[in-house]
């Protein structure tokens, strides 16, 4: 039985319709921005306080688009449980704290790059069916 990782992402888009994706040092999977909670937060508090911490932008809206489950990218032997928002941000985005490199992709097209389980199995299937 695997152990859960219990996260709370990011789906930001641009004018183009592309989407952010991050990765993270020390990693070769690209993901979406977001995190673990700290004690006691919750969802728009985590997303908020990642975002910041990653990103320095600002989370000004966010509309839930579902909860998610897939194995992990980077850690074996956990599944994460994601709570994912479609994220209105403002300021400067720029790669920051533990984020090495960030990518702009077409969701219905990502390319060849190594995409995080949660992302390709439930993530863009559900941006997809939005459209």
């Amino acid at each position: 039985m695997s152990r859960v990782l219990d996260i709370v992402t990011a789906v930001i888009r641009d004018d183009a319709g592309r989407m952010l994706l991050v990765r993270k040092r020390g990693t070769s999977t690209f993901m979406k921005p977001g995190g673990k909670r700290d004690a006691g937060e919750d969802d728009l508090t985590t997303l908020a306080r990642e975002l910041e911490e990653e990103l320095g932008c600002r989370l000004v809206a966010a509309d839930l688009l579902g909860h998610f489950s897939a194995r992990a990218a980077n850690e074996a032997g956990f599944t994460v449980q994601s709570a994912t928002y479609l994220a209105t941000v403002e300021g400067e985005i720029a790669a920051r704290a533990e984020i090495e490199e960030l990518i702009w992709i077409s969701p219905a097209a990502p390319g060849d790059l190594r995409l995080a389980p949660l992302l390709i199995e439930q993530v863009l299937p559900a941006l997809l069916a939005r459209a």
